[in-house]
């Protein structure tokens, strides 16, 4: 049986020469993997990380990995792909998200979400240093734990006034708060023990490190 879907690239695992493990998020699955294959001299910019795509999927009934093709970009995401700082940031938020959401899970309305998310983000033009922090707010409360002040107390540190202007503004607000980059790795890493928390796994995301020596 063939499905047309769409898929969000969290990760990928390579498996031979031409053959590629997509791990994605869709609509219909969930979080799920699936295999494809990779044109000979290229293709690979269309499997980074958050990208949007539009695809067929075959089902295999003896297999997990059922394979898909006839990929296309949904959307081009320029604003994302000709900036470092941004690249870097779709890194940190797909890494977040492979290490969180498990197989086989879904969630109401996270891929939706997650796609808001990111062509948010690539039409952001200015100051969107903070933009990390937003996300990780909004992705809680994608995955049902609704953040507030008080749920985030015992893990907020010398961080509450901080994270009180995080949630009691806008998204245009939020990218305005003052923030060195010190205090947004520790407000990050604040955001992810909470949401490992409620999330029962620890989240160790390397790519942290990237955006602290980017937005210093």
């Amino acid at each position: 049986m063939i499905y047309h879907t769409r898929l969000i690239i969290l990760n990928t695992t390579k498996v031979g020469e031409r053959s590629l493990v997509l791990h994605a998020l869709s609509p219909d699955w969930g979080r799920r993997s699936f295999i494809t294959s990779v044109p000979k001299g290229g293709g690979m910019a269309l499997f980074q990380p958050l990208s949007v795509l539009d695809a067929e999927v075959t089902e295999n009934p003896r297999s997990e990995l059922w394979r898909t093709h006839a990929l296309s970009a949904s959307h081009p995401l320029t604003g994302l792909r000709t900036s470092a700082a941004k690249n870097a940031m779709t890194l940190f938020m797909s890494e977040v998200l492979w290490r969180t959401v498990r197989d086989g899970a879904r969630e109401d309305g996270l891929f939706d979400w997650l796609e808001r998310s990111i062509l948010t983000l690539d039409a952001l033009e200015g100051d969107y240093a903070n933009y990390h922090l937003r996300f990780l707010l909004e992705f809680a409360a994608a995955l049902g734990f609704s953040p507030s002040l008080e749920d985030l107390m015992p893990f907020a540190g010398g961080h509450l006034s901080e994270i009180r202007a995080l949630l009691q503004t806008d998204l245009a607000g939020s990218l305005l708060i003052p923030l060195n980059g010190q205090a947004r790795n520790e407000i990050a890493e604040l955001l992810l023990r909470y949401i490992g928390y409620h999330a029962e796994t620890r989240i160790e995301v390397r790519s942290l490190r990237v955006l602290r020596e980017l937005f210093r």
